[in-house]
């Protein structure tokens, strides 16, 4: 008898850990996506502290809280817990993600495409993605290895073609010049 081996996990970011709340071991979670929902129907999560591996953790519940999620899992029994979770990012495993809806796509499916202006100029690679005070700001690596920040808004992203593999924007201007002529 054969077990086929199916490859490695793909694990996907959903957040990072900012604080314990409560009392009985709730974790904070500032979401990369729009909407903590994508934590409906999970059973297993994983929460990985930095330059450690991922741990896998039940998920026993979780509820939206001010554009933020709480969740509690088997790991955390009271706040002391909790605390010692702080900055982990959580994730899970991407075949217990929802489906998504048309024409959305996953951040961590948007990593390393390149990144082009709209007149056909290349501005670089998409390096990271974060959350900053809840705006979705880009973080794009030129090829001479300088960092470009740019909010990721409809008006500045206008296409995302994860087929050709390329990234189209027209960022405001003057915001290229900042970074590359400082």
């Amino acid at each position: 008898m054969s077990v086929e081996n199916s490859g490695p996990v793909r694990l996907v970011e959903l957040g990072r850990v900012q604080k314990p709340h409560g009392l009985k071991g709730e974790l904070c979670i500032e979401l990369y996506a729009d909407s903590p929902f994508l934590f409906e129907g999970l059973r297993r999560i994983y929460l990985q502290l930095p330059g450690k591996k991922p741990r896998p953790c039940e998920l026993l519940e979780w509820r939206a809280h001010q554009g933020r999620a709480l969740i509690l899992v088997d790991r955390c029994q009271g706040r002391d817990q909790a605390e010692g979770w702080r900055g982990a990012e959580v994730l899970a495993r991407e075949k217990d993600l929802p489906e998504l809806d048309e024409g959305e796509v996953r951040p961590e499916d948007l990593i390393d495409l390149p990144v082009m202006h709209v007149d056909g100029s290349r501005i670089g690679i998409l390096a990271d993605i974060r959350d900053v005070a809840g705006q979705e700001l880009w973080f794009i690596h030129d090829d001479q290895g300088r960092e470009i920040l740019l909010p990721a808004v409809e008006e500045f992203v206008l296409d995302i073609d994860l087929d050709a593999g390329v990234i189209v924007v027209d960022p405001p201007e003057g915001l290229l010049e900042l970074y590359q002529n400082p």
